[in-house]
């Protein structure tokens, strides 16, 4: 996490700087504080690639009408924070239902996400303790973390540290269980059951 740029903005107030910039520097919130995020890594765009592809072809193979859109901002319920997911899976019928989406791609109801994804960068605190905690209250029903260059800390990961993929899901009680897959392990999701996919595909980004 980079110095912030302002203190204790509110949600509306961050927004409001989001559409006064020019430039393409990406910017969060965090508890009322604009954070510029880490230039990402040609790998970890390439992940992210490799994971849009093959969630589509499920959602086509599945026909729900289920979309990933290059920018969602996601408004947690203490509206002190803003995300946008590296991997925002919409439930487009639901957006109907969400006041703040055609005017700033804003999503809140945790019916509009069943799924985000992050792929870890440096900032791996933040996808590990910050947004897992806002996405559990909201109540977004699946959650990944994609930590392919085994940034997280070994009480996270593991002992030696290597790639990991952790899966959360929220249970009855609405709080995520998680399940972590490595190597050639076949992951499992609770979105897409039948995803035929590795762990060790995901971390190499490798065409199905």
């Amino acid at each position: 996490m980079t110095q912030a740029l302002q203190k204790l903005v509110t949600f509306d107030e961050f927004v409001e700087f989001l559409q006064a910039q020019k430039d393409n520097i990406r910017y969060e919130l965090y508890d009322g504080d604009i954070i510029q995020m880490p230039l990402p890594t040609g790998e970890h765009e390439e992940i992210i690639a490799f994971l849009v592809k093959v969630l589509m072809v499920e959602c086509n193979r599945l026909k729900v009408n289920y979309g990933i859109p290059k920018t969602v901002l996601v408004k947690p319920v203490s509206e002190k924070s803003g995300y946008f997911p590296d991997i925002p899976l919409l439930n487009l019928t639901n957006l109907v239902n969400e006041p703040q989406w055609k005017k700033e791609s804003t999503v809140s109801n945790p019916d509009s996400i069943p799924l985000v994804i992050e792929v870890v960068s440096t900032n791996w605190r933040d996808d590990y303790h910050k947004k897992f905690a806002d996405y559990e209250e909201m109540g977004i029903k699946e959650y990944w973390i994609v930590d392919y260059a085994a940034l997280g800390s070994k009480l996270l990961i593991g002992d030696p540290k290597q790639p990991t993929l952790t899966i959360y899901s929220l249970n009855n009680e609405g709080e995520y269980r998680s399940k972590q897959f490595r190597g050639t392990d076949r992951i499992e999701s609770p979105t897409f059951p039948e995803l035929n996919l590795t762990a060790q595909q995901i971390f190499q980004a490798n065409n199905l």
